[in-house]
């Protein structure tokens, strides 16, 4: 479970998230809003790559400023690593920094490589991967140490229809046990994966609901009542 009491951010006098509260418990979370209103700023947050915001933000009722960062699997927006390592030895490397013991690394590498269907590119390098397969590089790394947080920012960008259905049922599976947050622009995604959604608009928090909610509020405004005109709708207002 994720809590965020009134959770702020700056970048020098503007201020990019501005007291955000929430709690979410396990399962798929999609978080929407227009470019720029500061979802992966939020992101950065709870992971702690940024560390001088305000408010607290607590996982399983501990301040993440207290809790060990690894519990934590994240994947960002433009995820790149070392060319000239191979896909395993990616992996390693960040078994390595999320502190995995040596004695499961090889096991953890090869059950996140077959989650993503890399098995068979585990000895490629990164250079000679497609934009697709570096995609699945990071979706596999942000699986390591099977963390309690998982966070997502644009995940399927780049990932072909076929690839883009098998990530939609890991995501199904993760929300079963695990707080998962999806940062994407692609509707279809969310209506397929998430339980509920956040939309976002401006540093803050506008509504949270599920599919159904949303589009109900969409059908009381003048747009078409479907998922995506109910966020729009929202975040116009």
């Amino acid at each position: 479970m994720i809590e965020l009491q009134n959770v702020s951010k700056k970048f020098g006098k503007k201020k990019v998230l501005s007291n955000l509260n929430c709690q979410l418990e396990k399962g798929v979370y999609g978080l929407l809003g227009p470019n720029g209103t500061g979802k992966t700023t939020l992101m950065r947050c709870i992971t702690n790559l940024y560390q001088d915001w305000s408010g607290d933000i607590r996982i399983e009722g501990k301040s993440i400023r207290k809790r060990n960062s690894q519990t934590i699997g994240y994947l960002p927006q433009n995820f790149g690593m070392f060319h000239e390592l191979s896909v395993e030895e990616t992996l390693q490397y960040m078994c390595n920094l999320k502190r995995i013991s040596k004695k499961y690394r090889k096991d953890e590498i090869e059950r996140c490589l077959q989650l993503v269907y890399l098995e068979s590119e585990k000895r490629t390098q990164i250079k000679k991967l497609s934009g697709g397969m570096l995609r699945r590089v990071g979706i596999a790394q942000s699986l390591l140490g099977n963390p309690d947080i998982l966070l997502f920012d644009e995940p399927t960008a780049g990932l072909d229809p076929e690839e883009r259905v098998h990530f939609k049922e890991i995501l199904l599976q993760l929300g079963k046990r695990e707080t998962v947050l999806i940062s994407t622009h692609i509707i279809e995604d969310v209506e397929a994966t998430c339980s509920s959604i956040i939309i976002m608009k401006n540093g803050t928090i506008q509504t949270i609901g599920t599919c159904e909610e949303i589009k109900e509020a969409a059908g009381k405004s003048k747009l078409k009542p479907t998922l995506e005109d109910g966020y729009l709708a929202i975040i116009r207002s």
